[in-house]
């Protein structure tokens, strides 16, 4: 069985790589995603999230930068920074549980800031 560590790191490998497919399949079917408009339940929901994401994330010029992360047991934590096209992104966080080899829960929060 994978580590969270292990999961985390291959969810973060999919979203670099602009993987969609590879993104999603790291959630439980009946995982939640807490984001600031409220949870997302289920694969259904998640995948447009990321779909979103994955999109801006692909225009010309856009950085990630990783500042922290943390595993312990089922739990991860980490905090980033990015610039897109469209946004800048300041201390971006993510929490995950892990279970089963399986994202079971997230929560993302980050100060976005849209470009003009």
């Amino acid at each position: 069985m994978s580590t969270t560590s292990e999961i985390v790191n291959q969810h973060l490998k999919c979203f670099y790589q602009k993987d969609l497919d590879g993104v999603v399949a790291d959630y439980a079917s009946d995982a939640v995603l807490f984001i600031p408009s409220g949870p997302l339940r289920g694969l259904t929901a998640i995948r447009p999230f990321f779909q979103t994401f994955v999109a801006e994330f692909s225009k010309p010029g856009a950085t990630f930068s990783m500042h922290q992360q943390y595993a312990d047991g089922d739990y991860a934590y980490i905090l980033w920074n990015a610039e897109t096209a469209d946004n800048t992104y300041e201390a971006a966080t993510d929490t995950f549980i892990v279970r089963n080899g399986k994202i079971v829960a997230q929560s993302f929060a980050a100060k976005i800031t849209p470009k003009v």
